[in-house]
């Protein structure tokens, strides 16, 4: 073998395991997101009727685990769009919980079973105490509502060294839809007007304050919203068609912090976080608006401000608000009043499922360039909400979501910073074929000598 085959084969082995090496870390990238879609347990509503129900332990990807979006939508059983208004969704939330092992909290039960002591909620990140700990969440924007968590980055969930002895990961869906068929005031419905649904106590038997004139405290499971006379009660059953797309989790992927703010929070500490008396949150979650007497030049707009303190600073990833009708956007202010996101409702135009008229059907997102928009821990953020107040409105909502993650490495730098990552796991594998190789040449090398001396021998003689 000359010099040169040897030289040939070494840089041929080289070569094949950088190949297979590179190879491999492009799969790692690049591999494809997994998806799968559920449908929640059957809602069976008639004309007026209400359904916010809560389910346990539901179908849901299983491991550990980088979520990359959660979309819903209301099907009937055939598995086509129902219309909002037909079916007004008036939200639906997935919610994480460590379940205890063998326990049998599954399918449907109401708020009281979040007191049982077989599970323990795992909320987000976000400071309302008590209220809005859900990892994903919409409304009637729901289907023109992007959710989709960017490259790099990711929300972790799944990581077995979290979870406490004895209990298991879990999803909780709860799913609050207003049949407005056929009833006399369909706006009102929508907004939960408490002389709509001749309520006057809460789902915990709590009488309402006289000034609450309507909300979620109106609509519970089971109520019903005033019907026309002579109407048929036809029922029928739909279903939350949920789509779930996600990663296996990897040390490639950065996690995101979820941030749920609230323009109604009071910012102070609730003595008792209890969901079965509201007036001891500091987030309220809703509020009402009162019509303004306008004439046809003013605006009639009614702004809402509160201000935040965000624990944990970062890179913001994804921005979006969620209002109801009436709604005419929302943004959020870093302390030194730049713009961090603002946005902005889209209203339909037409009858069919996504574009209803009169109806929010989307909401726009932020999704700013990786290391472009950034918070600091303990910085003081403002979150302004605008709707029109031409029209008096019951159980409104202004929350904010945003995704924060630390800063993702350099894109100029990122190749190399794989390969350094990546260089201390693969160097035995380095050193065994640079060891084998050594050997031959130095076997060669050897015989090559020995034939050489042996030539001079017989040269001599």
């Amino acid at each position: 073998m000359s010099h040169i085959q040897l030289c040939q084969l070494l840089l041929a082995v080289i070569l094949s395991y950088t190949a297979h090496s590179a190879s491999g870390r492009y799969h790692e990238k690049d591999r494809a997101v997994e998806s799968a879609v559920f449908l929640s347990p059957p809602l069976i509503l008639h004309p007026g009727s209400v359904a916010d129900k809560f389910y346990f332990d539901i179908p849901f990807p299983r491991g550990h685990i980088a979520l990359k979006s959660f979309d819903a939508e209301v099907v009937d059983e055939d598995g086509i769009p129902v219309p909002l208004h037909e079916t007004y969704l008036h939200h639906w939330l997935v919610e994480r919980y460590y379940g205890r092992k063998g326990s049998n909290i599954e399918g449907e039960l109401g708020l009281k079973a979040l007191n049982h002591s077989d599970f323990v909620l795992v909320r987000n990140d976000g400071i309302c105490k008590g209220t809005l700990g859900q990892y994903f969440g919409l409304g009637s924007e729901t289907r023109k509502t992007a959710t989709w968590v960017p490259e790099p980055y990711g929300i972790e969930v799944g990581n077995p060294d979290k979870v406490p002895d004895g209990f298991e990961e879990r999803w909780l869906l709860n799913v609050h839809a207003i049949d407005t068929r056929d009833v006399e005031d369909r706006v009102g419905c929508t907004e939960c007007k408490c002389s709509l649904y001749n309520v006057t106590k809460d789902v915990f038997g709590h009488t309402l304050p006289n000034d609450y004139k309507g909300g979620l405290y109106c609509c519970y499971d089971q109520t019903q919203c005033q019907v026309r006379e002579g109407i048929q009660n036809v029922s029928r059953v739909l279903y939350l068609k949920y789509t779930v797309k996600w990663l296996g989790w990897d040390e490639n992927i950065i996690p995101a912090k979820i941030y749920i703010f609230d323009v109604t929070d009071s910012g102070e500490v609730p003595m008792n976080s209890s969901k079965e008396n509201p007036s001891h949150l500091s987030c309220k979650v809703e509020y009402e608006i009162e019509s303004c007497k306008h004439n046809d030049n003013s605006e009639c707009i009614d702004t809402r401000r509160t201000k935040m303190v965000i624990p944990t600073g970062g890179d913001i990833i994804y921005g979006v608000s969620h209002q109801h009708l009436g709604g005419q956007g929302a943004a959020l202010y870093g302390q030194d009043g730049r713009v961090l996101c603002t946005s902005i409702p889209t209203y339909g135009e037409g009858e069919e499922a996504g574009n209803e008229a009169g109806y929010i059907v989307g909401m726009s997102t932020c999704y700013p360039e990786p290391g472009s928009v950034k918070v600091v821990d303990g910085e003081v953020l403002t979150l302004e909400s605008n709707y029109s107040s031409k029209e008096a409105h019951t159980g409104v909502m202004a929350l904010f979501y945003i995704l924060v993650a630390e800063s993702a490495p350099d894109k100029g730098t990122n190749s190399n910073a794989s390969w350094e990552l990546k260089l201390p796991k693969n160097t035995w594998y380095f050193l065994f074929a640079g060891g084998i190789l050594t050997a031959i040449a130095g076997i060669y090398f050897l015989a090559k000598r020995r034939q050489n001396e042996n030539y001079q021998a017989l040269a001599a003689s």
